[in-house]
């Protein structure tokens, strides 16, 4: 098996425009360490949501707030802890970053994750200095951008991670979900859960979302959670079934027909999201502590034993 097709070169970044004064950074082909992130753009000051994986992505994400705004990065907001959203907060120096407990912790604890070199060797990651988000919520605090109230707010449950949040504007029905949507690519929950994803894709839904601006992918409507959680039951619907005959997370992957997920982007995910929907299956907990080297590992194998794709 191997990493689906990516096109080359990767179409640029953009930035659009997805309500007065709201915009999305959106980064193609979203696929490993190649995340979304968004800003608003207010009369004193802008307010960023994530920052990207590398050096050189940041700093062009800085570039394209510059040509939207001369106003400074007051607030860098981290919707969850992985480094393609917070590898880049030291080049925001100026801004308080926020982000929930567990963001901060997570980074503290993990340093620069080791898991990088699973992923292909020649990614230029540049200058790693990892700053953690230094305001900190247990549920969530709400920002302002003029008049425009901005609820960031934990899920509640283990989904994509164990920290995640989103950034939900009300008054726009505008909602930034991090990586809790994916959209064109396969999603992954090998360090949160596939039960609470979920969970927490019913909680995104009742909120009533029009757009969305997924951690991953093009912007989207509410649509995109309905097939994030087909995604899911499909990968319990074949966790149960690979786990009743006797096989692995591995050799279940192997013998699955992906059918219509085969063209999203990283197939190989599908063995780390077995790996947790395994643990769940035996009594874990949702988010609770599994073998994440063995798991990645895995995926590398059914990868045909090569490095995952990284283009970052």
């Amino acid at each position: 098996m191997s990493s689906s097709s990516h096109d080359h070169p990767l179409p640029p970044p953009r930035v659009e425009e997805v309500s007065d004064g709201v915009y999305a950074y959106l980064q193609p082909d979203g696929s490993w360490w190649i995340n979304n992130t968004g800003f608003l753009a207010g009369r004193r000051g802008v307010v960023c949501v994530d920052a990207c994986s590398t050096e050189r992505r940041t700093r062009a994400f800085r570039e394209a707030i510059g040509k939207v705004s001369d106003r400074p990065v007051t607030t860098l907001i981290n919707t969850h802890h992985h480094g393609d959203h917070t590898f880049g907060n030291w080049l925001f120096p100026e801004a308080t970053i926020v982000g929930h407990e567990g963001v901060r912790e997570r980074i503290l604890a993990d340093g620069v994750p080791t898991y990088r070199a699973a992923w292909s060797p020649d990614v230029e990651w540049g200058a790693l200095d990892l700053v953690p988000p230094f305001l900190t919520y247990t549920d969530g605090v709400t920002v302002h951008s003029d008049e425009l109230r901005c609820d960031v707010r934990h899920i509640g449950v283990a989904a994509h991670t164990t920290n995640d949040s989103v950034v939900w504007i009300p008054e726009r029905r505008v909602l930034f979900s991090g990586d809790l949507v994916f959209n064109g690519g396969t999603p992954f929950v090998l360090m949160g859960s596939v039960t609470g994803s979920i969970e927490a894709l019913g909680r995104l839904r009742e909120l009533g979302a029009e757009t969305i601006v997924p951690g991953h992918g093009d912007v989207c409507g509410p649509e995109a959670i309905d097939r994030m959680e087909a995604y899911l039951r499909f990968v319990l619907d074949t966790a149960e079934r690979g786990r009743a005959a006797g096989l692995s997370p591995l050799e279940t992957a192997r013998e699955t027909d992906l059918g219509e997920w085969a063209g999203l982007t990283d197939t190989e995910r599908i063995v780390g999201n077995l790996h947790r929907a395994y643990a769940e299956l035996d009594g874990l907990p949702p988010g609770g502590d599994i073998d994440l080297a063995a798991a990645v590992l895995d995926m590398i194998t059914y990868n045909g034993g090569r490095p995952l794709s990284c283009f970052a």
